[in-house]
């Protein structure tokens, strides 16, 4: 009973806490943060309860419902969960549970915690129901839920451009949207079986239902969607203004988690349903997963935002994702989704960090704080230098794995991609690569050279700037761990990601 209920419940009970918040009455506003805080440590409960009664030596999916849904267009409801999206799921409920921790002292301005958790809480259940849709038009739907939540808390908590970053997100993400929902469709009707179910069509693709110019051009319609959420260069532009102006919760889930969907869905949908055509794209994402290394390193030195800097930082992160996903091999897929997991962790932590850190300079610009945090507030400066490490590639914590092993993937790509004569263009790219990682880790010690190091300045000596506030600690001491956990134990991943890798690669036939 409880394997068909988990889940459906694990999912959609943030969408109740969300309800139950909209009827708080206004002049009880906050009474709205015991609730959030309530209900998203019972969906972090619930998704460690899958986590615990998951069958780690299967392959495929678990927790499993199919159950008809909209019958006149062949659409189901159809969940469950495998080894690729069960890290990603459980992060979604662990950032959120953090996000509610911190949201206890910690709402921007014009303050209104009612609205802003309502939307968090909604925004929950779209991330989570992405990781876990088995039908494209479910897909589809959760996939569309997250922009509402995401365009007003940008819109209403947002900096001082945020009605213009608000729009941008919004109109970037749809326009990539339209494209692949045509893509859907395009597969449901050549597939001839008169369903979006997502198992059906990787049946359909192996048959070679979707072979030619119609699969790249179906392939072309899914990769502008998902393109644009990871985001890849050069779509990216919409990522720093969003990240810039959103308020500190929403910078963490926008970069913990909805990039990620991007990335997740090349895994899911893009790889194993048009093999094919992503043999024939792969160089192309490749190259472009290379620019937006370099290019973010490059934007990154040139930045006196802090924010805008791990803003831009998060371009050359998920461009090791997707070089990973572009080698299309095992040791490639798992680098990804190690990345995408240990990105999640690490810059979530930042812009935690520097939201608290812009709480108390009440600015974000690198040459107003002058240097010196570490002399007024040594527990930050240290966090900060901690996480920003980690973020740069330091062996032994999590950012290292997941950009080392995209790198071996890119040495050598897929037996296809060898065969289409691309194995040198890939090494290439490998090299690139690997000078993007020297560049990550020269803007961030130059970072931490201007915000760290130095002594105080005059202008900051009769402010008070108070150190980590305890509920500050509670909400970082789980990410720091996992950070130092990752990075000595990466199996703690690659152990339950492996054997759906695997099984998901044998469609592109590798």
């Amino acid at each position: 009973m409880w394997n068909d209920l988990a889940l459906t419940v694990t999912v959609f009970l943030p969408l109740l806490g969300a309800g139950i918040i909209a009827l708080v009455p206004k002049s009880k506003e906050d009474a709205a943060k015991p609730i959030a805080l309530w209900v998203s440590a019972l969906g972090l409960i619930l998704s460690v309860a899958i986590l615990a009664g998951y069958d780690w030596g299967a392959r495929g999916m678990q927790f499993e419902v199919n159950v008809p849904w909209i019958e006149a267009i062949g659409a189901r409801y159809h969940i469950g969960i495998d080894g690729i999206s069960l890290p990603l799921f459980v992060l979604s409920y662990l950032l959120t549970f953090l996000c509610s921790i911190y949201s206890l002292h910690h709402i921007e301005e014009p303050g209104k915690p009612r609205g802003f958790l309502a939307l968090m809480l909604l925004l929950q259940t779209g991330m989570a129901g992405t990781f876990i849709a088995m039908d494209l038009m479910l897909f589809f739907i959760f996939w569309e839920l997250v922009l509402v939540p995401m365009y007003f808390m940008i819109g209403i908590w947002g900096g001082p451009r945020r009605e213009y970053a608000a729009v941008k997100f919004f109109l970037y993400t749809l326009f990539g949207s339209v494209f692949m929902l045509v893509a859907f469709l395009a597969l449901y009707f050549k597939a001839g079986a008169g369903s979006f179910d997502m198992q059906v069509l990787y049946q359909a693709a192996s048959d070679g239902a979707f072979a030619g110019t119609f699969g790249r051009l179906a392939f072309l319609g899914i990769f502008l969607g998902f393109a644009i959420k990871v985001p890849m260069f050069p779509f990216h532009t919409w990522l720093p203004d969003a990240h810039t102006e959103a308020p500190t919760v929403g910078s963490v889930l926008l970069a913990g988690i909805l990039l990620k969907m991007g990335t997740y869905g090349f895994v899911r949908i893009a790889l194993p349903m048009l093999p094919e055509a992503a043999v024939d794209f792969a160089p192309m994402i490749a190259i472009l997963a290379v620019i937006g290394i370099i290019y973010g390193a490059l934007c990154c030195l040139a930045q006196t935002d802090l924010k805008r800097l791990i803003a831009f930082s998060s371009v050359g992160h998920m461009g090791f994702v997707m070089l990973g996903i572009a080698a299309m091999t095992p040791t490639g897929i798992n680098a990804a989704i190690f990345g995408m997991i240990a990105h999640g962790v690490i810059t979530g932590m930042l812009f935690f960090v520097v939201g608290s850190v812009k709480e108390r300079y009440h600015t974000r610009s690198i040459s107003d704080i002058g240097g010196g945090l570490l002399h007024s507030m040594p527990r930050m400066g240290a966090i900060l230098t901690f996480v920003a490490i980690a973020s740069l590639g330091l062996p032994g914590l999590a950012g290292f794995w997941g950009e080392v092993f995209a790198l071996l993937a890119a040495f050598s790509p897929a037996e296809a991609l060898v065969a289409a004569g691309h194995l040198t263009l890939f090494r290439v790219l490998m090299v690139l690569g690997a000078v993007g990682t020297v560049l990550t880790a020269g803007y961030f010690l130059w970072m931490l050279q201007r915000v760290n190091m130095g002594s105080l300045p005059e202008r900051w000596k009769g402010h008070a700037l108070t150190d980590i506030t305890p509920i500050e600690w509670m909400a970082w001491t789980p990410l720091l761990v996992l950070i130092v956990a990752l990075g000595i134990l990466p199996s703690l991943v690659f152990g339950v990601t492996n054997p759906d890798v695997v099984n998901i690669l044998s469609a592109v036939g590798q």
